[in-house]
């Protein structure tokens, strides 16, 4: 049984990606020094993949979830015997995860202070929760990495 989707919520799927690939390009030319029209091809590769990701997630009948198909898109493409994967490597090298994370936590913050209802809804013992997950995942992640990184001699 396939889900609905329209061609509505294609369009705003592909406005959003656009002026996502927009806002992240300039993070690239103002963070990283990369040229804007290189930085913004590899964002329009990185947001048709993922749009192709999403649409056959809405088009094949079983429940999973667009990220394993937007990866195994990505991971094919980007395979030495692909012959894009020179083309894909090389304008997607041109966005940096930082730039990206930057415009996506924007959002968040810009939707959750739009919603200032819901924000109450979760209080102040939702606010410490979340507080405590954040500083757990950086500590989390701080140790692996120290680990990893003593362990092959890096540092």
């Amino acid at each position: 049984m396939s889900k609905v989707i329209s061609i509505k919520i294609v369009e705003e799927w592909i406005l959003i990606l656009l002026i996502f690939s927009i806002m992240a390009s300039i993070g690239n030319v103002v963070g990283y020094n990369y040229p804007f029209s290189e930085s913004f091809i590899g964002m329009l590769i990185l947001c048709i993949i993922t749009l192709v990701g999403m649409l056959i997630e809405k088009i094949i009948p079983y429940n999973i979830p667009s990220i394993l198909y937007i990866s195994v898109i990505g991971l094919v493409l980007a395979l030495p015997w692909s012959p894009v994967s020179d083309l894909i490597i090389y304008y997607t090298s041109k966005v940096e995860l930082v730039s990206l994370t930057t415009v996506l936590l924007a959002y968040a913050g810009i939707g959750m202070g739009t919603n200032l209802k819901e924000l109450k809804k979760v209080g102040l013992r939702g606010v410490i929760v979340t507080f405590f997950v954040i500083f757990g995942t950086y500590i989390g992640s701080a140790l692996i990495a120290q680990v990893v990184l003593s362990f092959t001699g890096i540092i």
